[in-house]
C-alpha cells in the first residue's frame, strides 16, 4: 500500500477510536448529545467553531475556484467568515448563549413567536440539507482519487464515517475530532504550501507561470476576477455566519456568556489565514509547474492531484497534507450533518410533533435522525455535481436572510412585523431552489446570494405593508 494511504488510514483509525471515549457522556441526556452539556471552554469552543468553517469549502472549494479563475478571489470566503465571527462575538453571541437555545429557530421563536420559529426552522433545514450534500461531495472528491473508487462508493463511505462518529459521541465527538483536526489541517497543508512555494521559487515565478497560462493580470487581487461575485462571497460569508446552526452550535455549548463571546472572536483568527494556504495550492496546480492543468478534468480534484504528484511533494509529506485536508473536510461535514439532526430533533420533532416527549425520547429521536438524515443527503450528493462554493452559497443565502431577521429582531424589533418575517423566509426557500432546478433545466445564470437577499428584502417590505394595512382596518 502507498505510504500516503497508510498515513491517512492510520490517522483516521486513531481519531475514530478516540471517539469512543466521548460515548458515555454523550448518551446521558439530549443536552449532552446535542450541545455537550454546555460545558465547552474558550479554546475548545473557538477551535470547534473554526473547524466547522475550515472544511470542504476552505480546502476543495477554495482550491477549485482558485484553479478555475486563476486568482486569489476565493480567499474572500475565509476573510468574510472570519469577519462574520468577529461581529458575532461582539453582538449576538451573548444573546444566543444567555437564552440557552439549541437552534437558531428557537432563538427566533423567543423574538417573534412560535409560528416564526417553525417557518424559519424549515428554511434552515433546507439550507443545511443543501450544505450537507456539498460537504459530502468534498469528502468524496478526495476519497475517490485516493482509493481509486467510484463517485457513488466514495460518497457512501464518506457519509458512513460521519454517521459513525456523530452517532457515537454527538457534540462531544464533534468537539474532540474538531480540535484534533485543527492541528492536522494547519500542519499538513502548511508544510505542503511551504514545499510548493520553495520549489516554485516564490510568488513572483508562480505569478509569471499563471500569467503565461492565461490568468488575469491582477491575479493576487481577490476582487480582480468579478467584483459582483467577490462581493457575493463577502456578503454571504459575513451574514451567513450569524444564523449558521453548524458553526454557532459550539457557542450554544459554551460554558457561559463570556466564554461564548471570547470563543467567537478567537475563532476569527483561526479561520482567516487558512484560505490563503489552499488558494495558493490551487494556483500551484493551475501553474503547470508540477502537473499539467489539462490532465485535471474535474477542478474538484485539483488539490488532490497536486498532492499526489511526486514532482510536487514526497509521499510522506503529501500523505500528511492529504490527511490534513481530509481532517478539515470531515471536521465540517460532521457538524453540518449534526446541525440538521439538531434542527430536526428540537424544532421539528420536539417543537411540532411530540411536544411532551421525555428527554429519553428526544435523545432516541436524535440518534435515529443521525442515520435517517443520510438517506436524504447521499442521493443528492451523488446526483448533483456542480461548483462547491456556488452550491454552498445557496445555503448561505437562506442563512443571510435569517441573519438579517435575527439582528433586526434583537436590536430593532419594531422594524419587522411577523408577516414580513414569514414572507422573507418563504421567499428565501423558493428563490434558493432556483439553483437546484437549474441542475436539470437550463436556466439563466443568477447569483444566488444577491437574488435571495433582494427578493427577501422586497418580501419584508411587502409583509410590513400588508400587516399594517390590515391593522388599520376598523
Amino acid at each position: 500500500m502507498p505510504i500516503h494511504l497508510i498515513l491517512i488510514l492510520a490517522y483516521f483509525i486513531v481519531v475514530n477510536l478516540a471517539v469512543f471515549f466521548t460515548a458515555k457522556a454523550a448518551h446521558q441526556s439530549s443536552t449532552e448529545f446535542l450541545v455537550a452539556g454546555r460545558n465547552l471552554g474558550v479554546w475548545a469552543c473557538a477551535m470547534v467553531v473554526a473547524a466547522e468553517w475550515l472544511g470542504g469549502l476552505s480546502t476543495i472549494g477554495v482550491s477549485e475556484r482558485a484553479f478555475t479563475t486563476g486568482t486569489l478571489e476565493p480567499v474572500l470566503y475565509n476573510l468574510a467568515t472570519s469577519l462574520g465571527m468577529l461581529i458575532i462575538g461582539f453582538t449576538v453571541a451573548r444573546h444566543y448563549r444567555s437564552r440557552g437555545v439549541h437552534t437558531v429557530g428557537e432563538m427566533l421563536g423567543f423574538l417573534f413567536g412560535e409560528k416564526i420559529s417553525r417557518i424559519s426552522s424549515l428554511a434552515f433545514l433546507v439550507a443545511y440539507i443543501i450544505l450537507a450534500f456539498v460537504q459530502i461531495q468534498t469528502c468524496a472528491g478526495v476519497v475517490a482519487p485516493l482509493f481509486n473508487l467510484s463517485w457513488f462508493w466514495s460518497v457512501l463511505i464518506s457519509a458512513g464515517i460521519i454517521t459513525f462518529y456523530t452517532y457515537t459521541g454527538g457534540m462531544h465527538a464533534i468537539a474532540l475530532t474538531g480540535i484534533v483536526h485543527m492541528f492536522a489541517r494547519y500542519l499538513g497543508v502548511g508544510i505542503a504550501l511551504w514545499i510548493g512555494l520553495k520549489k516554485a521559487g516564490g510568488l513572483e515565478p508562480l505569478k509569471q507561470a499563471l500569467l503565461a497560462g492565461g490568468a488575469p493580470d491582477n491575479l493576487f487581487n481577490p476582487f480582480s476576477h468579478n467584483f459582483s461575485s467577490a462581493m457575493s462571497l463577502v456578503v454571504g460569508g459575513v451574514l451567513g455566519g450569524m444564523a449558521a446552526q453548524a458553526s454557532i452550535q459550539p457557542i450554544f455549548a459554551a460554558r457561559d456568556v463570556k466564554t461564548a463571546q471570547k470563543a467567537a472572536i478567537l475563532s476569527a483568527f483561526l479561520i482567516a489565514p487558512f484560505g490563503f494556504l489552499t488558494a495558493l495550492l490551487g494556483l500551484l496546480a493551475r501553474s503547470g509547474m508540477f502537473i499539467q492543468p489539462s490532465a485535471i478534468t474535474n477542478p474538484k480534484m485539483a488539490l488532490t492531484a497536486l498532492l499526489l504528484s511526486p514532482q510536487f511533494i514526497s509521499p510522506v509529506w503529501g500523505g500528511l497534507a492529504l490527511a490534513g485536508i481530509l481532517a478539515a473536510i470531515f471536521s465540517t461535514a460532521g457538524p453540518v450533518n449534526f446541525a440538521i439532526v439538531t434542527i430536526a430533533t428540537k424544532d421539528i420533532f420536539q417543537g411540532m410533533i411530540r411536544r411532551e416527549a421525555s428527554d429519553a425520547r428526544v435523545l432516541l429521536a436524535a440518534k435515529r435522525l443521525v442515520i435517517l438524515i443520510n438517506l436524504v443527503i447521499v442521493p443528492l450528493a451523488v446526483a448533483i455535481r456542480s461548483g462547491i462554493l456556488e452550491a454552498a452559497y445557496v445555503s448561505y443565502a437562506i442563512r443571510s436572510v435569517g441573519a438579517i431577521v435575527l439582528v433586526l429582531g434583537i436590536y430593532y424589533r419594531k422594524m419587522l412585523t411577523n408577516t414580513a418575517v414569514i414572507l422573507a423566509f418563504i421567499s428565501s426557500i423558493f428563490t434558493s431552489s432556483y439553483f437546484i432546478v437549474s441542475q436539470w433545466i437550463k436556466l439563466p445564470p443568477v447569483d444566488d446570494t444577491w437574488l435571495t437577499l433582494s427578493v427577501a428584502v422586497i418580501a419584508m417590505m411587502m409583509g410590513n405593508l400588508i400587516e399594517r394595512l390590515f391593522a388599520q382596518k376598523p
